[in-house]
């Protein structure tokens, strides 16, 4: 099998004066008014949203102590996703272009709504728009649990090297532990130098899972509140992850020492899902991956039109532009964790 691709220096590249190929790009995006903030859009949204959590604490409390509040549990996994998606935007300035107004709606959705903390993820976050795919550089390639190529597969020990194996037939069944694993990363990130406001979100993360246990308990037996939270956290760690996971999962990786502008470095790291509102709605805005890569704080709203500008942009300059399928970007992310797991299952 062929190794996956690996983005090296283009002496092409080289040679054009940096910055500009993206200036002229982000001329096109301003005038035609992309960059405006949207908030009719968000209050219908986030609207929605909080209508969507008040109906199905509702439903919990109405239907009390039975086994259909699993389906109360698969709802509000999607809610969860919905908030999770709020919590990005937030996070980007796509709502508010201040920063205090956008960094309390990120604490109230991200540490008391869903649980997970708003410093930790954007300090994440920021990394990864910064580098993406770089592996000494993105902390969503670092070899934690998952390799990411054949030369973190080969350095590989312990548990990366045990699920490196058989990651791609591990990987969505691992997505069922990603919300548990967001609130103890979050937990964990409090005692960490980089985090502004520790006491802050350490109190919001307690409020939450003070509501979110002493409710779950309250009103249902142990049983069934242990089913509901396996439900629950499990389908929002999937929907998470089929949000995520085909943004640049199995597109190529950057090498140490490469050097590329920024327009090259983020669309060639990046891929787009087709798929028309539906996709537009269950992924955020986060299917037009390369348009959010290069402005990150574009209005959701703006992103359809902002891709056919770059498509046509791109192909100007031959600069590759990847968009594919829901399922076709599953396949090629899978693919490529198959691929570089070869080197494990060459050793044993």
């Amino acid at each position: 099998m062929a190794n996956p691709t690996v983005l090296t220096e283009n002496p092409s590249t080289r040679e054009r004066e940096k910055g500009s190929d993206f200036s002229e790009l982000s001329r096109r995006i301003t005038e035609a008014g992309l960059l405006r903030r949207r908030p009719l859009y968000y209050t219908v949204r986030f609207a929605s949203v909080a209508l969507a959590l008040g109906a199905s604490a509702a439903a919990f409390l109405a239907l009390g102590d039975d086994w259909s509040q699993l389906i109360v549990a698969a709802a509000l996994a999607v809610v969860f996703g919905q908030l999770g998606l709020a919590a990005h935007d937030l996070a980007h300035r796509q709502v508010f272009s201040r920063r205090r107004p956008s960094e309390i709606g990120g604490l109230l959705v991200a540490n008391l709504l869903l649980g997970m903390s708003y410093g930790w993820w954007m300090n994440k976050h920021t990394r990864h728009h910064a580098n993406p795919n770089h592996e000494g550089k993105d902390p969503d390639v670092a070899p934690d649990i998952l390799v990411w190529s054949r030369r973190q597969a080969r350095k590989a020990e312990g548990i990366p090297r045990f699920i490196g194996k058989h990651q791609a037939a591990l990987f969505f069944p691992l997505l069922t532990l990603e919300g548990l694993n967001l609130s103890f990363s979050s937990f964990k990130a409090l005692r960490s130098p980089s985090m502004k406001r520790p006491f802050l979100e350490g109190t919001l993360l307690v409020a939450h899972f003070v509501l979110y246990f002493g409710g779950l308990f309250a009103v249902l037996s142990p049983g069934k509140a242990l089913a509901f939270i396996a439900v629950h956290q499990g389908l929002f760690g999937i929907y998470l992850g089929s949000v995520f996971a085909p943004n640049h999962k199995g597109m190529p990786m950057i090498e140490e020492g490469t050097r590329l502008d920024f327009l090259r470095r983020q669309v060639l790291t990046s891929r787009n899902v087709r798929g028309g509102a539906l996709i537009d709605a269950f992924m955020g805005g986060l299917n037009y991956q390369i348009e959010h890569h290069l402005f990150p704080s574009m209005p959701t709203p703006a992103l359809g039109k902002a891709q056919v500008i770059t498509e046509r942009y791109c192909a100007e300059l031959g600069i590759p532009y990847h968009q594919t399928g829901l399922l076709a970007s599953h396949r090629e992310a899978l693919r490529h964790l198959r691929s570089v797991g070869e080197p494990l299952r060459e050793a044993r």
